[in-house]
């Protein structure tokens, strides 16, 4: 049966009133392939200039006093490990965690930096877990308050390779809507999707996984964000277009590169 509105039945549409928004779309690269190449193992993306961070100063003063939340599986993991290691002044502090889950916490006083990681919620393949620290990443960001000095990175796709593309989309709406919602009460807050990745496939992992069925996953991932007002760290194209051989985990001269781009969307160049 039909049901009567109880209140006007139109819809007005607000235009966008941040005007930083309007070039996020030039940003995630949307219909553009490939979306950049390599020169001398430095990425450069078709649509915009990139930033260069190749000293830990230029890192320190792009995040001094900011609050960075990574979120999701490993290949994001690898970004705390690499900030740790690349910047001296950002100081891990040992909160016990297991090496391969998390939650990991590095701190620079100086600079009022503060970095943060947390693994994604089940399905999840690592050995052992807590379940006090089987957090959603959906409900991690609803605990977020947002603003300009607030960054947050999310990649979640490695765990899902197992299972119907129907999970994954779940998972990614609820996300998505928490997405929105930060946004909403804090426009200025940097949201940046790390894509999925091409990987080895051995005999024993080529059983259980496929960069073809990754390729849906990084599809879905793709328009499930597009027009939201995210930035978009290509890292399937990053991977595929190095000759480097393919790896779940990039080496370091990939990650430097996904990186550099992630933090060019922190600190963009002056126009």
């Amino acid at each position: 049966m039909p049901i009567n509105s109880s209140g006007p039945d139109w819809v007005t549409v607000i235009p966008r009133t941040i005007k930083e928004t309007n070039k996020l779309e030039l940003y995630q690269g949307a219909g553009t392939f490939p979306s950049g190449y390599y020169y001398k193992d430095q990425w450069r993306p078709r649509n915009f200039k990139i930033r260069q961070f190749n000293d830990p100063d230029s890192i320190t003063e792009c995040l001094q006093r900011k609050v960075v939340y990574l979120f999701g599986d490993s290949t994001i993991r690898q970004w705390f490990e690499y900030l740790t290691t690349f910047v001296p002044d950002l100081v891990e502090f040992n909160l016990g965690s297991p090496r391969n889950v998390g939650p990991f916490l590095a701190v620079d006083q100086k600079h009022s930096i503060l970095l943060k990681y947390r693994c994604h919620g089940p399905p999840i393949r690592f050995t052992t877990v807590f379940s006090s620290e089987l957090r959603y990443v959906a409900n991690e960001l609803n605990g977020i308050v947002g603003g300009k000095n607030t960054v947050v990175a999310i990649a979640i796709w490695s765990h899902f390779s197992t299972f119907p593309l129907e999970v994954y989309i779940r998972r990614l709406r609820n996300i998505r809507r928490a997405v929105v919602q930060l946004l909403d009460r804090s426009p200025k807050t940097v949201v940046v999707i790390r894509t999925a990745n091409a990987q080895e496939l051995g005999p024993e992992v080529s059983l259980f996984n496929s960069d073809w069925y990754n390729f849906q996953l990084d599809t879905i991932l793709r328009k499930m964000f597009s027009g939201v007002g995210v930035y978009l760290v290509d890292a399937w194209e990053m991977t595929l277009a190095h000759s480097l051989p393919h790896k779940l985990h990039p080496d370091a001269v990939i990650v430097k590169n996904q990186l550099d781009m992630f933090l060019s969307f922190v600190c963009p160049l002056e126009t």
